[in-house]
């Protein structure tokens, strides 16, 4: 039985990127690196190949980029929101990124975007379990 696998230009389309962005991927955060792009599964001629369900490993690698620049880049709309909404319940901006942090060390299954959405989650149901105490009081 025939075994496929993606090349380059499958890895790019399968994650919205053009092929030069993988290449690039794979010489910026080789092996060595802190945050190495996932290594191919098999190689030919030199072509590298990566098994299909490896797919989710690679867009938790690429969601673990930092931004552009020194600063970081600007923040996903997901994490946007989430400072926006910890800032309005007293968190100031250290505190919130530490908790963000800390759940992401907890869960590593889960991205930042995940994360974010999950803590948000939380609050709305405090919120909803806050009205519905306030009726009985």
């Amino acid at each position: 039985m025939t075994e496929h696998y993606l090349g380059v230009l499958g890895v790019a389309e399968a994650l919205g990127v053009s092929r030069h962005a993988v290449h690039k991927w794979r010489s910026r955060y080789p092996t060595d690196s802190t945050h190495p792009f996932p290594e191919p599964d098999v190689e030919i001629d030199g072509a590298p190949g990566w098994a299909a369900q490896r797919l989710d490993e690679m867009v938790q690698w690429r969601d673990g980029l930092p931004g552009r620049g020194t600063g970081g880049g600007r923040p996903s709309t997901a994490r946007q929101t989430y400072l926006t909404e910890a800032l309005a319940r007293g968190l100031n901006r250290d505190e919130a990124t530490r908790l963000m942090a800390t759940m992401g060390e907890e869960f590593p299954e889960m991205s930042e975007a995940q994360v974010c959405e999950f803590l948000l989650e939380k609050w709305r149901g405090l919120d909803e379990m806050d009205e519905i105490l306030a009726r009985y009081r």
